[in-house]
C-alpha cells in the first residue's frame, strides 16, 4: 500500500506565502509528529519543529531561531552545522547564554522581535513555540501582555522584504506563532491583519498515514520474511484502523507491537490494544458453548418473543465471530434497536444478553434517556467543554466506556432524548468513537449497543391526537410492519435524522404484544417465583387451585401493560395481602400456610 509522498498542505501553503507575509500563526495538530521524505522514497516521522526548520532552511533561510517558555531562545541547527554560528546569531540579537541557547521571558522576547525585524544579513525565522501560554486570557490581557502583542502587531506591518542570495529572492525575517487554537492569540492581532497568515495544521489523512506506515511495519517481527501481499494487507489494516489518530499514535502502536512481539500480520491487534487498552480480545474469550445453548435460557426469561430472541442471538454470534463486520475500523460490535409495547421484555432481553456475556445481568451500562431530554443534556454524556462547570469531571458515557470498553450499553427509551443527543449516537454508530469534552477520543469498537423504544405503538391522527397504532388483536406480522413504518416516519419526518435509521439498518427488532397464552406462562412463572422466595426463607405457603385460578383472572384481565402489568396486579392481589396477613399472624420461619381463597376483596390464609 505504498503511497507516493506529498508535502503536507500546511507546509505548501506556508512556503507559498513566505515572500508575502511577515508573520504566520500555525494552529491545530502542532504537537504531533510530521511526515517528511528524508530521501527519495524514504518517509519518516519528525518532530514538528524539525519539519518546519528543514522546510525553512531549504527555502533559503540562514537560521531558524526558536523561543520556548522553558528553554528561552535556541538556534535550531541542522545536523553537522557549526554551533559557533548559532552563538554568533544570539549575540548579534543581544541574547547572551551558554551553548546555543539563551533564557528569556516575554519582555526579552518583545525586544528580540524588534531587533529581528531590523536585522540585516541572511534571512532569519523566529518560531515562538507554545505561544498560547504567553497569555492567561486572550480576551483580557494584562498590561505586559497587551504591550507585547501591540508591538508584534506594529512590527508585522512595518516589516519589509529584502533581496537575498544570487537569485535576489525577497525575504522577511518571519515570525511563526505556534498555538493550539487560533483564538489563543488576541483577535486584533490575527483577524483582518493583511500581514499575518493563519495556517491550520490538519491531522494526518489516509494518504499521509499510508506514506509513513511501510517504514513503521519494517521494524515489526516477521516483516523481513513476509511477502509483498501480506505486507500490503498489513499496511492497509494499519491505515484503515488508525483513522483519526495522530502520527505519534501510529509510532506508539508500532512500538507496542515490537514490545509485545506481535507479528506484522497482527498489527490490527496492536491498534485495538492501543485504542481500548485491553491485551486480549475479550470477545474471543467468551464461552461459546454458553451462547450456543443460550436459546432455552433466554426463552425462559423472555416469554413469547421467539423472533426477537433469535435475532438478538444472531447479533451476539456475529459480534463474537466478527462475521460481516470489519475489525479494521472502530464501529461497535453490534447494534440492536428493540421496539415494541411496554412490559414485553425489551430491557429484560438486554439484561439477559449481558448475563450471557459477563455472567452478571447488572454488568451493562444503562442510560435512561428520559433524563436527557434537555438541549444541553449531551454534556452529561460526553462532559462539559473547557471553561464550563463540570469540565474536570468528564462525561458519564465517555467515562463508563473508558473504564469498561467491553460492555453492553443500553439506551432506554431513546425517543425521549433531545434531538441533539442523536447526533452523538450518529458518531457512535458510524465511527464508533466519541470525543469527550476534554478532547479525549473514546472508542466503542468492543461494545454492543442496544436501544429500546416504544416508538410505533402510538401515532398522531390527522387532528394531532395520540392514538393507538397497533393493537393486541393484530397478528405479529402486521404489528411489525406498522411499528417499522412509524419508526421510519419518526426518524425521517419528525426528527429529520434518516441517517441514524440507516446506520441501524435491519437490526430493528419489533416485539410482540403479550398474548393470552404467553401471559399465562408469565403469570405462572411469577407466582412460582414468589412462593419459592418464601420457601427460601423457610416459610412454606401453598396456593389452592381455585385461589390460583381466581388470581390468574385478576392478573390477566388487562394485558395492555404487558408483563409489567401482570407483576403490578400480582403485587395488588397476592404479594401485598399475603405480606399483611403473615405480619398480622406473627408468622415465623418453619411454619406452613395455605391460601384457601383469593378474590378482588382479599385472600384467606390459614396455618396448616
Amino acid at each position: 500500500m505504498d503511497m507516493p509522498f506529498e508535502t503536507p498542505r500546511w507546509l505548501r501553503d506556508l512556503l507559498r506565502f513566505l515572500p508575502l507575509k511577515s508573520q504566520f500563526v500555525l494552529s491545530g495538530n502542532v504537537r504531533d509528529l510530521q511526515a517528511a521524505e528524508v530521501a527519495p522514497g524514504i518517509v519518516t516521522a519528525q518532530p514538528f519543529e524539525h519539519c518546519l526548520r528543514d522546510a525553512l532552511r531549504a527555502a533559503g533561510f540562514r537560521h531558524v531561531l526558536m523561543w520556548g517558555p522553558l528553554e528561552g531562545f535556541e538556534v535550531l541547527d541542522q545536523p553537522g552545522e557549526d554551533p559557533a554560528e548559532g552563538r554568533a546569531l544570539l549575540e548579534a540579537l543581544g541574547l547572551q547564554g551558554g551553548g546555543s541557547g539563551a533564557p528569556a521571558g516575554i519582555d526579552l522576547l518583545g525586544a528580540t522581535l524588534q531587533r529581528l525585524a531590523s536585522h540585516e544579513g541572511g534571512a532569519i525565522a523566529l518560531v515562538v513555540d507554545f505561544a498560547s501560554r504567553l497569555v492567561v486570557r486572550s480576551e483580557s490581557l494584562s498590561d505586559v501582555e497587551h504591550r507585547f502583542f501591540t508591538q508584534a502587531l506594529v512590527l508585522s506591518h512595518r516589516a519589509r522584504t529584502r533581496p537575498i542570495g544570487a537569485e535576489r529572492k525577497p525575504f522577511f525575517n518571519n515570525v511563526f506563532w505556534v498555538v493550539e487554537k487560533e483564538g489563543d492569540l488576541p483577535d486584533w492581532l490575527t483577524v483582518d491583519n493583511p500581514r499575518l497568515r493563519h495556517i491550520p495544521v490538519a491531522r494526518p489523512d489516509q494518504r499521509v498515514r499510508g506514506a509513513l506506515v511501510p517504514a513503521l511495519l519494517r521494524g515489526l517481527p516477521g516483516a523481513a520474511e513476509a511477502g509483498a501481499d501480506p505486507l500490503q494487507q498489513a499496511a492497509q489494516d494499519f491505515v484503515e484502523g488508525t483513522e483519526g489518530l495522530l502520527l505519534a499514535d501510529l509510532q506508539a502502536i508500532a512500538q507496542l507491537a515490537r514490545v509485545e512481539a506481535l507479528p506484522v500480520s497482527r498489527i490490527g491487534d496492536a491498534v485495538r490494544r492501543y485504542k481500548v487498552g485491553v491485551t486480549e480480545d475479550p470477545w474471543l474469550r467468551i464461552d461459546r458453548a454458553r451462547i450456543r445453548d443460550a436459546d432455552g435460557f433466554i426463552r425462559r426469561r423472555v416469554k413469547g418473543q421467539d423472533h426477537a430472541v433469535t435475532h438478538m442471538l444472531d447479533l451476539v454470534k456475529r459480534a463474537v465471530t466478527g462475521v460481516g463486520s470489519s475489525r479494521k475500523g472502530s464501529r461497535p460490535r453490534g447494534i440492536a434497536f428493540l421496539a415494541g409495547p411496554t412490559g414485553v421484555g425489551k430491557t429484560e432481553l438486554a439484561k439477559t444478553v449481558t448475563h450471557l456475556l459477563f455472567g452478571d445481568e447488572n454488568a451493562y451500562i444503562r442510560f435512561d434517556m428520559s433524563e436527557f431530554s434537555a438541549e444541553h443534556a449531551d454534556q452529561r454524556l460526553i462532559g462539559a467543554p473547557p471553561g464550563y462547570v463540570g469540565y474536570d469531571v468528564g462525561g458519564e458515557l465517555t467515562n463508563a466506556i473508558r473504564e469498561k470498553p467491553f460492555s453492553v450499553v443500553l439506551f432506554d427509551e431513546i425517543e425521549k432524548a433531545h434531538p441533539r443527543i442523536l447526533d452523538k449516537f450518529l458518531q457512535i454508530l458510524d465511527d464508533g468513537v466519541l470525543t469527550s469534552g476534554r478532547g479525549d477520543r473514546v472508542y466503542f469498537s468492543e461494545s454492543l449497543i442496544v436501544f429500546t423504544s416504544n416508538l410505533g405503538i402510538y401515532r398522531q391522527d390527522e387532528h394531532g391526537a395520540r392514538v393507538a397504532n397497533v393493537s393486541p388483536h393484530e397478528p405479529l406480522a402486521q404489528v411489525q410492519a406498522k411499528v417499522r413504518e412509524e419508526i421510519e416516519r419518526h426518524f425521517k419526518l419528525v426528527l429529520n435524522r434518516p441517517e441514524i435509521l440507516n446506520r441501524i439498518g435491519e437490526n430493528i427488532i419489533v416485539f410482540d404484544f403479550i398474548r393470552p397464552d404467553v401471559a399465562g406462562q408469565i403469570f405462572d412463572q411469577m407466582v412460582d417465583a414468589t412462593l419459592a422466595d418464601l420457601s427460601a426463607q423457610a416459610m412454606q405457603v401453598s396456593l389452592a387451585a381455585a385461589a390460583r385460578e381466581s388470581l390468574r383472572g385478576l392478573c390477566l384481565a388487562d394485558l395492555s401493560n404487558g408483563g409489567r402489568g401482570i407483576r403490578n396486579q400480582l403485587e395488588v392481589h397476592l404479594i401485598n395481602p399475603l405480606a399483611r396477613r403473615l405480619f398480622d399472624m406473627d408468622a415465623v420461619a418453619g411454619e406452613r400456610f395455605d391460601i384457601t381463597r383469593l378474590d378482588a376483596d382479599g385472600l384467606e390464609l390459614l396455618r396448616s
